[in-house]
Order: C-alpha cells, then sequence, then structure tokens
C-alpha cells in the first residue's frame, strides 16, 4: 500500500502543487484522500497483528515448536487487514469533492479540494458523513495515532516481562534469543517512525479544528502540504527499514532481485556461500510466524531448552 501511495497520490499531489489543477479532477479528491486513510488503517492494523504475533511467540512454551502458519490463515489476516482498513475509510470519498477559486496574485482559475458533503446525498447518508466529519479529528487521533502506539507498548512491556521472568537464565546470549529480541526492535522501529510522521498531521488537525475561521487559506493549503510530505517520507521510509531490519525479508527481496536480473540458473562457485546464507535465513524467525526446524543446525549443540 505504501508503494501505491508513491505511484498514485505522490504525482498527483506533485501536479497539483505546480499547475494548480487536479489530476483526474474530481475522482482525483476523492481518491487520494481514500487511499492515504487507508494507508494510516493498513499500518495501524498491521502493527497490531504483529504486535499479537510477537506476544504469542514470547508466550509459546517451546518457540521452535510451533506449527508452520498455513498460507491461507495469513492470507486472510491480510485481507482482514486490507478490506478493514478500506472500508472505514469509505467516507472519504463522500466527503470530499473539487472546488474553483480565483487566484488573487495570477487571477487565474485555480482547482482545489474541500471538505464538504455533497447536497445530493440521500438524507441519511448525508447526515452520517456530516458526523464524520465533525468527528474526524478524534477518530484520527484515536484510531490511527493512539491505538498503534499504545497496543506496540503494551505488547511490548508485556513481552519483556515474560521473558524477563521466564527464560532470562535460558536464553540470554542464544540464537533464538537475539532472533527475537532483533525483530521486537524492528516492530518499535516501525513504530517509532509511524508516531514521528504522523504526529504533524493530527497536531495540524487540532489547530485547523480550532482555529481555521483565522486561518488564511494558503496557511491551511501549506499545512495540508506538510501532512502529505510526512505521509509520503512514512511510505518511502517503511519498506526500506523493513527490508533493512528484517535480515530474512531482505535476503528474500535481494535474491528475487538477483533471479530477475541475472536468471535463475544455479551458481556453482557461489554454492557454498548460498548453503551458509541459506542456513542463517533458517535460523531466523519470520515477521509472521517462527519457522520450526525439522532437524537441529549441525553446528549448534542442543545442551539448552532453548
Amino acid at each position: 500500500w505504501d508503494f501505491l501511495i508513491l505511484f498514485f497520490c505522490l504525482p498527483v499531489v506533485i501536479f497539483n502543487e505546480i499547475t494548480k489543477k487536479r489530476l483526474l479532477g474530481d475522482m482525483s479528491c476523492r481518491i487520494v484522500p481514500f487511499m492515504e486513510v487507508s494507508s494510516l488503517g493498513v499500518t495501524t492494523f498491521s502493527l497490531c497483528a504483529l504486535g499479537i504475533d510477537r506476544f504469542h511467540a514470547a508466550t509459546s512454551p517451546q518457540a521452535s515448536t510451533r506449527p508452520i502458519e498455513q498460507c491461507q490463515s495469513i492470507i486472510a489476516k491480510l485481507a482482514v487487514i486490507w478490506v478493514g482498513s478500506m472500508t472505514l475509510s469509505v467516507p472519504e470519498i463522500l466527503l470530499w469533492q473539487l472546488a474553483q477559486d480565483t487566484s488573487p496574485v495570477s487571477g487565474g482559475v485555480t482547482e482545489f479540494c474541500t471538505m464538504k458533503p455533497s447536497s445530493n446525498l440521500p438524507e441519511s447518508i448525508y447526515s452520517l458523513v456530516l458526523t464524520y466529519q465533525n468527528a474526524r479529528m478524534w477518530w484520527y487521533f484515536g484510531c490511527y495515532f493512539c491505538l498503534p502506539i499504545l497496543f506496540t507498548v503494551s505488547c511490548q512491556l508485556v513481552t519483556r516481562r515474560i521473558r524477563g521472568t521466564e527464560k532470562k537464565s535460558e536464553c540470554r546470549g542464544t540464537k533464538h534469543g537475539q532472533c527475537e529480541s532483533h525483530l521486537n526492535c524492528t516492530i518499535i522501529a516501525l513504530t517509532i517512525i509511524y508516531g514521528l510522521c504522523t504526529t504533524p498531521e493530527n497536531v495540524c488537525n487540532i489547530i485547523v479544528a480550532y482555529m481555521s475561521p483565522d486561518m488564511s487559506k494558503q496557511t491551511l493549503d501549506l499545512l495540508n502540504l506538510i501532512n502529505q510530505f510526512f505521509l509520503f517520507f512514512k511510505c518511502s521510509v517503511t519498506p526500506v527499514l523493513l527490508l533493512c531490519l528484517c535480515r530474512p525479508l531482505g535476503q528474500a527481496f535481494m535474491d528475487c532481485c538477483c533471479c530477475c536480473c541475472e536468471g535463475c540458473g544455479p551458481d556453482t562457485t557461489s554454492s557454498e556461500g548460498s548453503a551458509d546464507s541459506k542456513l542463517k535465513t533458517e535460523m531466523s524467525s519470520s515477521i509472521f510466524f517462527d519457522k520450526p526446524r525439522e532437524t537441529p543446525p549441525p553446528l549448534l549443540a542442543l545442551g539448552t531448552p532453548c
């Protein structure tokens, strides 16, 4: 979804700032906010799902014997996250519409998007959209800012307490313990990036909600542009951070890129390196589930429960 934001919403915003014309007209005024709010929902619920997964990994009696999660289960979870995020963002489609104004500087007609429900909507739907508009600021702050941060912090505190009381003496310094700590740090880093990038938007929403009558249109447009800049920054940094911090995912991504660029033929000169890389990848945990080992690595001793 981050790639969709960068490939679709970013060109529309840049085109509008340069030409003062909306690319795709009224459709872009509705689709761009819908995709941006859906992006916040996808990130929010994904962080919550990752926090639950790390909690299950910490409370599992033996993480190495956990069953492999079926592909259908993972697809179902992703479908719930994506469909749920898009469903919660549907009011954005009905809330925005295209408007025109005359520029006091150039005298030309400029197009901009305004948050105003259409009067052609049915009365019941119009009242619901109007209610959403009035509660939009606090809905943003509660669901898309407080929920992922508080959920991630709570899961991390509970996980650390469980690991500190039950496995402190057993798993310290082991490969599995290091892998779990690395994955926890990845989730914390993603949450920090998300929190830093969404804080300006929530601050601007509060300022606009209480001071919009005293602010000029140029100031409001500048605040909206700052919000979109931080959203695009988050969508750019999050995939790179995930590929860098999550070593199995980054290695799989690099292998896929090398396979597409150089072909999928076997390389006899790098057989030893690939075998070593495969062993390291098998020892690492996945983000969504812990992959069990059917047979222990030949170089590791099984002297402890870890």
